[in-house]
């Protein structure tokens, strides 16, 4: 199986996947500081319940989209109970082909008058 093919079968991501993906793409993050990117990033159009964030990073890191991140913050800046995330090259894939899948979308409700 090709590569393109492995990534375009998680397509299309859910809403929620896309969101967390996203906010990772910039860097490392806990789940908290995941929860708060996402919704600044929307301007609180999207805002994930804890439930739904934690369910989604396990999906994400058993898929290898995501991954834990062995670095940890300075002592004094950090929390033993928190797991950082990052984005790993495959998700970044991913994120990536879903973009451009919702871009083409869009393309086609423009050529169609719809938006």
């Amino acid at each position: 199986m090709t590569r393109k093919r492995v990534t375009d079968s998680f397509l299309p991501l859910t809403p929620a996947m896309f969101h967390i993906l996203v906010a990772l793409a910039e860097g490392e993050k806990h789940g908290y500081a995941i929860l708060k990117e996402v919704a600044r990033r929307t301007e609180n159009k999207v805002r994930l319940s804890a439930g739904t964030l934690y369910g989604n990073l396990a999906r994400l890191e058993s898929s290898g989209l995501i991954a834990e991140s062995g670095r940890r913050p300075e002592f004094a800046l950090d929390d033993e109970r928190r797991r950082y995330y990052r984005l790993t090259e495959f998700g970044r894939e991913v994120a990536l082909a879903e973009a451009q899948r919702m871009e083409e979308a869009l393309l086609q409700a423009r050529a169609t008058k719809l938006l």
